[in-house]
């Protein structure tokens, strides 16, 4: 019994140990979006921070312009939205929409997987073209 009493305990205290861990704090510096670029380690810092400055107003704009849109019309306004502003919008778009359709080509051949094989059945399909 008293062994029983004690695996309990031992068991409740590592379950509260890992419940109550956080996360990292992301730095505090760095603003939400641009995390995902860590701009220091770029050959060249100051174009790197232009170019994610540049996306940011871009994805800002895309986003005031599509406000009160759901589903579909809001992913075809933001597409058109971003394709509007390259040198070429329709290529742009045609390399958009093949991209959705492979990415909804892998939804549907891993809908029933999950975990590890997920993984692998989602690495398995992206890899093909």
């Amino acid at each position: 019994m008293k062994t029983t009493v004690s695996l309990l305990a031992t068991a409740l205290c590592l379950a509260a140990g890992s419940a109550l861990a956080q996360a990292p704090a992301p730095k505090a510096d760095a603003p939400a979006r641009a995390r995902h670029f860590d701009c220091s380690k770029a050959k060249d810092p100051k174009a790197c921070e232009e170019r994610v400055a540049k996306m940011k107003a871009s994805r800002d704009k895309a986003q005031k312009a599509c406000e009160g849109k759901t589903g579909e019309q809001h992913r075809d306004c933001m597409q058109q939205q971003f394709c509007g502003d390259t040198k070429d919008p329709a290529k742009c778009e045609a390399r958009l929409k093949e991209r959705a359709a492979n990415r909804d080509r892998v939804r549907e051949a891993c809908k029933d997987k999950k975990g590890e094989d997920l993984k692998a059945c989602i690495r398995e399909h992206r890899s093909k073209k």
